[in-house]
């Protein structure tokens, strides 16, 4: 069975243990955890030791389970922290961004170079690095995400496929998805209205309400016998209000569940 998450990051606004209270209430199997410095930093990686009793009970008392924590930089320092707290926590997946811009060689080579690196220290604490496409960085399409699969080998390295991202650089992220669904071990899942440079409003990016083909995707990860996690990660939802925010995760859990019901995976 697919287990539907929500990164804690839709909960920016609010404290660790509403974020957990809802994602339960909306139906959902668990939490990605969000480690995000400068956005959301539900576990502040400075300090992990201190809050790991609290994250372990909210978890547990929710009837949740953590799959994924996302912390973005490809800072070392802070991504050491990261397997730390993982594996004290049991977590088992962390995800990055790229970084680096896009269509710039050595931008590229930099960030393939970290990301090996990287999954190797990963590896040491048991927990597996994934890694997404991301809009205007070093790896932003499938080219690109096949050039790193080609030369980082890690059991412990893995593809975070976020459709929207996917859908903002011009493809179809049902048609993508097979090309590199072999690596994937984590799946960022949201809508988008249009192309555009940003994901637009929190509302829009709703699973259902926006232009992606997410029927058609999550077709494509039940055929390729995908099982690891799929989480909805909403951002710019900081200062909306609870009932808003809940709404979001609730309306984006019915459509997902539906979907992957309705294919035989729920």
């Amino acid at each position: 069975m697919i287990k539907l998450g929500v990164n804690s990051v839709l909960f920016g606004g609010f404290d660790f243990a509403t974020a957990c209270k809802y994602i339960a209430l909306a139906g959902y199997d668990g939490v990605e955890i969000s480690a995000i410095k400068g956005m959301c930093e539900h576990l502040e990686l400075d300090r992990w030791q201190e809050q790991t009793d609290m994250v372990k009970s909210t978890v547990r008392d929710n009837g949740l389970e953590i799959l994924s924590m996302e912390v973005a930089s490809l800072d070392e320092d802070r991504l050491i922290k990261a397997f730390e707290a993982s594996k004290e926590l049991g977590n088992p997946i962390v995800n990055v961004g790229p970084g680096g811009k896009s269509n710039v060689p050595e931008d590229l080579e930099n960030s393939i170079n970290k990301l090996k690196k990287l999954s190797d220290i990963a590896g040491e604490y048991g927990v597996t690095l994934c890694v997404k496409a991301h809009v205007g960085c070093a790896i932003y399409n499938t080219p690109t995400t096949l050039e790193a699969m080609s030369r980082i080998d890690s059991p412990f390295f893995g593809i975070d496929m976020d459709p929207s991202h996917i859908y903002r650089a011009g493809e179809n992220p049902e048609e993508a998805l097979p090309k590199v669904i072999s690596r994937v071990k984590h799946i960022h899942i949201r809508d988008c209205k249009g192309r555009t440079a940003g994901p637009g409003a929190p509302a829009m990016q709703a699973c259902g309400r926006g232009d992606i083909n997410l029927m058609g995707y999550c077709k494509a990860m039940v055929d390729g016998r995908y099982s690891g996690p799929v989480v909805l990660e909403v951002i710019g939802a900081l200062q909306l209000p609870l009932p808003e925010v809940v709404a979001i995760a609730s309306e984006s859990y019915g459509y997902l569940n539906a979907c992957l019901k309705y294919l035989g995976a729920r």
